[in-house]
């Protein structure tokens, strides 16, 4: 009588990762990227090919070079659905060779595992999302922390290893489960500690506390002076741009001046910097420039009765030109609303026309370990160092890799650039992320790579592979 348990089929291990998933025949590993089909370990993403004017890897071409950066003609092999390899002793799964202008290039692909990880976030807005060092959290999970504020921008620094494996193991799930979103292009969710709620998503516009941000400001009020104080002279007795970092008060600036517009009486709070700036006018919010106010008066003090007259006209507005109030002084040299002139409307109209759109970018942040490093060559540091000399060009699913200076190859990439769905991830908890490094054939055996397997183009792109087209 046969012994069912004999009759079954065994389970082969996946080497791809740390976790060494035992997979049954017909079911996938714990990342769902490996699978055992028929007794063999089989990739469940296809490879990705980038086909026609793809802004991607840059090829060194020789003395003859035409100036034609990304060769937009040719077929880049990608990392995306190439695999990876672990432990480190392994060959990267794909070291591809291609004829490019009579120059023989080699592009070594793998989808690398990265415990060392996470994102930069920049989100154009001037809401007040949290105090800089603020910890940001997924489900109650702290993933990362609020940066330094930027011109017209916040900053979030998400992930890392700290998140990924230095805390528990739900800290660790979520902050890999938010990274992958993210890095896909997927909206998250965060909640900022004493701040905002902020849906986050590469390319869309960041949603604060509910409410879709429409424009990123044109600048801080001293430059919204600047830019349209000969716009205002004539119509208006003083104009306040309300700011949470840059108040600016037309009269008092320097282009008022240059411009011979008297002083107005009109006075302002907040800490005086430079004539006709001004910080901190209310404390940071949702509201008029990225304040707390709905009502720009409560920043104004009494107006001086020495300077100030019946029936000045007084403009204020946000950097954005969002929120926008007309006020005329009375006989008590109160300002009371009145209706925006046309002029001023145009005038309020063409700050918002200046404004970009308010987005979301995510840049993904990693640093290429023993692993990658040692499936492209024998002797990793040769890499290393041909990425420092320019030999070897580095991108993540044929978007260019920004390299920080210093030791180790840390990179950034922008996912916007990349194609869809391509990260994924291990249970361990680290990111896996398309990496390719490119250079010349004769350079790579030079920094002693794995030479003998390296594999002509024309085998490797078969059928089975994902196309994708990039203008």
């Amino acid at each position: 009588m046969a012994d069912p348990a004999r009759d079954k089929p065994a389970k082969i291990r996946c080497d791809a990762c740390p976790v060494l998933c035992y997979i049954a025949e017909g079911r996938s590993g714990a990342c769902d990227r490996y699978a055992n089909h028929d007794g063999a370990l089989v990739r469940l993403d296809p490879l990705t090919v980038i086909e026609g004017g793809a802004n991607a890897v840059p090829f060194l071409t020789g003395d003859d070079w035409d100036g034609d950066l990304i060769k937009g003609n040719r077929e880049i092999i990608t990392a995306i659905g190439a695999g990876t390899t672990y432990p480190d002793y392994k060959p990267a799964p794909f070291i591809v060779s291609q004829d490019v202008a009579g120059v023989d290039m080699v592009t070594v692909v793998t989808e690398g595992i990265f415990s060392y990880c996470g994102v930069k976030v920049k989100i154009d807005t001037d809401r007040y999302l949290g105090e800089e060092r603020a910890i940001v959290r997924v489900a109650g999970e702290p993933i990362g922390h609020v940066m330094t504020s930027e011109y017209g921008s916040k900053m979030l620094s998400l992930g890392g290893v700290e998140h990924l494996t230095g805390g528990s193991k739900a800290e660790g799930r979520v902050t890999c489960d938010a990274l992958l979103k993210l890095c896909n292009r997927e909206a998250v969710e965060v909640t900022i500690d004493e701040g905002a709620s902020v849906v986050i998503q590469a390319g869309r516009a960041p949603i604060v506390n509910g409410e879709a941000e429409r424009l990123m400001r044109v600048g801080c009020g001293s430059a919204t002076i600047g830019m349209f104080a000969a716009q205002w002279i004539d119509h208006v007795d003083e104009v306040i741009v309300v700011d949470d970092h840059i108040t600016g008060v037309l009269s008092e600036h320097q282009a008022g001046k240059m411009l011979d517009l008297p002083p107005s009486g009109i006075r302002i709070k907040g800490r005086k910097s430079t004539p006709g700036r001004y910080f901190q006018v209310a404390q940071p919010g949702t509201g008029w420039g990225g304040t707390d106010i709905d009502d720009p008066l409560t920043i104004l003090r009494d107006a001086d009765p020495k300077i100030a007259w019946p029936g000045l006209r007084l403009l204020m507005v946000s950097t954005t030109g969002e929120q926008y109030a007309y006020f005329e002084l009375d006989e008590a040299l109160n300002p009371v609303a009145k209706p925006l002139p046309d002029a001023l409307t145009l005038s309020v109209e063409r700050i918002a026309e200046n404004c970009e759109p308010s987005v979301c970018s995510v840049l993904f942040m990693g640093g290429a370990g023993g692993s990658l490093r040692s499936g492209v060559t024998e002797n990793p540091v040769r890499l290393t160092n041909s990425v420092r000399e320019s030999l070897t060009r580095v991108t993540c699913g044929g978007a260019s890799a920004y390299i920080w200076p210093g030791g180790g190859i840390t990179l950034m990439a922008d996912v916007m650039e990349m194609p869809d769905n391509a990260f994924g991830y291990v249970p361990t908890p680290a990111l896996v992320a398309p990496i390719e490094f490119t250079l010349r054939l004769s350079d790579y055996i030079a920094l002693g790579g794995h030479a003998t397997h390296v594999q002509p183009i024309e085998d490797v792109v078969t059928p089975d592979v994902r196309r994708v087209t990039r203008g």
